[in-house]
């Protein structure tokens, strides 16, 4: 999208070059907004919690926020429990792409499996994961072990059904075209519902990355004496609400890190397709 906006007006007809400005302007505009918008929460916020309208003990402040936050990183307390979260989201993100990528192939290459396994992905992915963290505890112990399973308990069957769905929902002509050539289910495969699916592959990531930190949060609430999780814990129990806070501002900053970074792999891959 950027190459376009950069294209130099005599490139281009005029039409062109007008809808190219107003389409930039529209994306300036939508960024402005947003940072009014959350500059406006914010400053409610610390006149509500300076006037005392709030109780700064149950609800903090902007600046109680950033007090702890810069305290955080005097200890380096950030870097431990955030680099732990963020190392734990990544393994869960990438085994789960991967395995549900693998596993929607098979269901779709083997047509017989599809129909028996079907309904139980179905339950599977229905099942409040939140009720198997005991169990991943009793059967994997406190850990990270533990953690990244349950990140990818979250996401994993959702992901496989999603794909599954979206290989079956390939261009039949150009599969009956492959059939016709002589081509088997293999070329299929490679030629046509890959390639086509790539689209979907990187939306299903989007989705995938942030299910993929739920699951690990809810790990760390249980399994954990380190992590971002770990700290909304103990905050809560010990009545820290900066410490809380604080966890969850960093855990949306790395949701959106996430998402952007996929969303401009997705961009990279339309502009050059």
């Amino acid at each position: 999208m950027s190459s376009l906006l950069s294209i130099r007006p005599d490139s281009v007809s005029a039409n062109q070059y007008q809808f190219l400005k107003a389409h930039r302007r529209h994306h300036h505009r939508v960024g402005i907004a947003r940072f009014l918008l959350i500059a406006v929460f914010l400053s409610l916020w610390e006149l509500a919690a300076v006037r005392g309208w709030i109780d700064v003990f149950f609800f903090s402040s902007p600046s109680g926020i950033v007090k702890y936050l810069y305290q955080m990183f005097l200890d380096q307390s950030f870097f431990t429990h955030t680099g732990i979260t963020l190392l734990e989201t990544i393994v869960s993100f990438l085994l789960v792409t991967l395995f549900s990528l693998l596993a929607a192939t098979l269901l779709w290459y083997v047509n017989s499996l599809a129909e028996v396994l079907e309904p139980y992905l179905v339950v599977l992915n229905s099942l409040p994961k939140s009720a198997l963290a005991p169990l991943l505890i009793v059967w994997l112990g406190t850990g990270t072990n533990t953690i990244i399973v349950a990140g990818i308990s979250v996401a994993v069957f959702g992901s496989v059904i999603s794909l599954y769905t979206g290989f079956r929902q390939a261009d039949p002509e150009m599969l009956k075209l492959i059939y016709t050539l002589g081509g088997t289910r293999r070329n299929a495969l490679f030629k046509v519902i890959l390639p086509s699916s790539v689209p979907l592959i990187l939306s299903n990531m989007k989705v995938n990355i942030g299910l993929s930190l739920v699951g690990v949060i809810i790990g760390e609430f249980l399994a954990a004496r380190r992590g971002l999780g770990y700290l909304i814990i103990y905050g809560s129990q010990v009545f820290q609400l900066n410490m809380v806070i604080t966890s969850i501002i960093i855990l949306c900053a790395i949701a959106m890190l996430f998402y952007k970074l996929i969303q401009s792999l997705e961009h990279h891959y339309k502009k050059k397709y």
